[in-house]
């Protein structure tokens, strides 16, 4: 694991932490973007990407981040120290090295993420070419693969959070949220964000 000294000097040199919320598509990560918003985070969003069905509370994207993996201008990312912004787990990896991240990272039952992105491929007229039990393998073998490059990589910090303990206990969830990133967020306007309705897809 990253060495506590290690973590230490990077940030004296790089200044404060990018805020990344990550985790599988339908894992919940739009809730925790709105959670930290609401709790005074300044969030990196374009809001290219509107409120629909399957999102109505919205989906706090930045488009550039689907560019990581294929660009080299990642510059722009320090723009992000201090605040918050989404990253898909598989881009993880492409974040670059001359920042610290404390990462927010959304657990799900891996059933209900398939149910939920199966709705929304229905929705938009489209359809899935890999089965379930593929799936499942292909997500618990990528989870796994982040799970390590998370730990030993001294750049990051990462907060593990399960999506239905944010449901059941919305406020014990944004206080750990607060206490991983220093203390300074407003927890009760956090967990008001929380909207059990919004669990349609249960395992």
């Amino acid at each position: 694991m990253g060495t506590t000294i290690g973590r230490i000097v990077r940030r004296v040199r790089y200044g404060r932490p990018v805020v990344v919320v990550s985790g599988l598509p339908r894992s919940g990560t739009s809730m925790a973007m709105k959670m930290l918003a609401a709790g005074g985070l300044e969030t990196i969003v374009d809001n290219l990407r509107a409120a629909d069905e399957d999102n109505p509370k919205g989906y706090f994207e930045d488009e550039r981040v689907k560019d990581l993996a294929e660009t080299e201008d990642r510059g722009w990312i320090r723009s992000a120290r201090g605040k918050v912004i989404k990253v898909v787990s598989s881009l993880l990896q492409y974040l670059p090295k001359d920042n610290t991240y404390k990462v927010i990272f959304m657990r799900r039952n891996l059933h209900e993420v398939l149910a939920s992105q199966a709705k929304m491929l229905v929705r938009r007229g489209e359809a899935s070419t890999t089965g379930d039990e593929e799936l499942l393998r292909m997500y618990s073998d990528h989870l796994e693969k982040v799970k390590f490059q998370l730990a030993f990589r001294d750049w990051f910090e990462v907060l593990y959070v399960d999506y239905t303990e944010v449901i059941g206990d919305p406020e014990t969830a944004a206080r750990r949220m607060n206490d991983f990133l220093g203390g300074v967020l407003d927890v009760e306007k956090m967990a008001l964000q929380v909207d059990p309705d919004l669990y349609r897809n249960r395992a």
